[in-house]
């Protein structure tokens, strides 16, 4: 009798338990979706380097150092008599002058090194850019610079150029070549001068002419040629090979001869000399 009561009374609170929804579990902590940024490695955390030097105090510090640390460690602090400074964990361990300044000023007892009391801490600061700078210099190549190739002779230069070199058979000053001193770096004149088919124009590409047995014709820039086989990339641009087997003919026509041809007078005086020449052709 009780077991049938109980049955009931679980049946009457069944339609009761039916419409309630179930509650949700707590809502989980909201979680940091917020990451850390992570740019771009630049190019002085990928070369490892700290901040960059001031250049303005290392400017100031050049001065400094040339006279009293140049005669040593060289005048760009690459070392002479006494050691690299570029390399020296000293310099790669300072940030603006407080390791490098005491050893300057107290110099290093039982070495070479003297000390440089008279030197204020403003100048050792400079002095401490300046070996910054030259370890920027050696690391990061986007700071670099071509050195001066304007050592050259102008007018031997202008000599050359209208008589053995024979550079006016194909340029002349007021035509292809004029204002090319304005238009170009120096370093960048004397590299076309050795290396004019490095330049990236598709007129300094050798055009072939190949004439194969049957009489046709085909024309392209080659892309190689030895005893064997021509390639080449056609107008359509389209690369093409052929066996130079018998009866193949093939005419070169390479406008870049001249220049080819003139690299056997070069030498390094005549080199700068005509660079210097046409550096003047502004």
């Amino acid at each position: 009798m009780r077991l049938l009561l109980f049955f009931l009374i679980v049946l009457a609170a069944l339609p009761a338990w039916a419409g309630q929804t179930p509650s949700a579990p707590p809502a989980a902590p909201a979680q940091q979706t917020t990451q850390p940024r992570r740019g771009r490695m630049n190019t002085r955390e990928f070369l490892g380097l700290g901040r960059e030097p001031e250049k303005e105090s290392a400017a100031r510090g050049a001065k400094l150092y040339g006279p009293a640390c140049g005669f040593c460690h060289g005048p760009a602090a690459r070392g002479a008599e006494g050691p690299n400074l570029v390399r020296s964990t000293i310099v790669l361990h300072d940030d603006k002058g407080e390791v490098i300044g005491p050893i300057i000023r107290g110099g290093r007892p039982g070495t070479p090194m003297p000390a440089f009391p008279a030197f204020t801490p403003e100048e050792l600061h400079d002095i401490a850019e300046f070996l910054h700078m030259q370890v920027e210099l050696a690391v990061n190549r986007s700071t670099y610079k071509p050195l001066n190739v304007v050592t050259g002779d102008p007018k031997a230069g202008q000599s050359f150029f209208s008589g053995d070199g024979k550079c006016t058979t194909c340029h002349s000053v007021t035509g292809d070549l004029a204002h090319v001193g304005a238009k170009y770096e120096p370093a960048d004149l004397q590299a076309a001068i050795l290396y004019p088919a490095a330049r990236g124009s598709d007129a300094a590409a050798p055009q072939a002419t190949i004439t194969l047995p049957s009489g046709k014709t085909l024309t392209g820039k080659i892309k190689h040629l030895d005893d064997f086989y021509v390639s080449f990339y056609d107008a359509a641009g389209n690369y093409q090979s052929v066996n130079l087997e018998k009866g193949v003919k093939v005419d070169v026509e390479d406008k870049l001869i001249a220049h080819r041809r003139m690299l056997d007078q070069m030498n390094d005086t005549r080199m700068h000399d005509l660079a210097a020449y046409l550096v003047t052709l502004k």
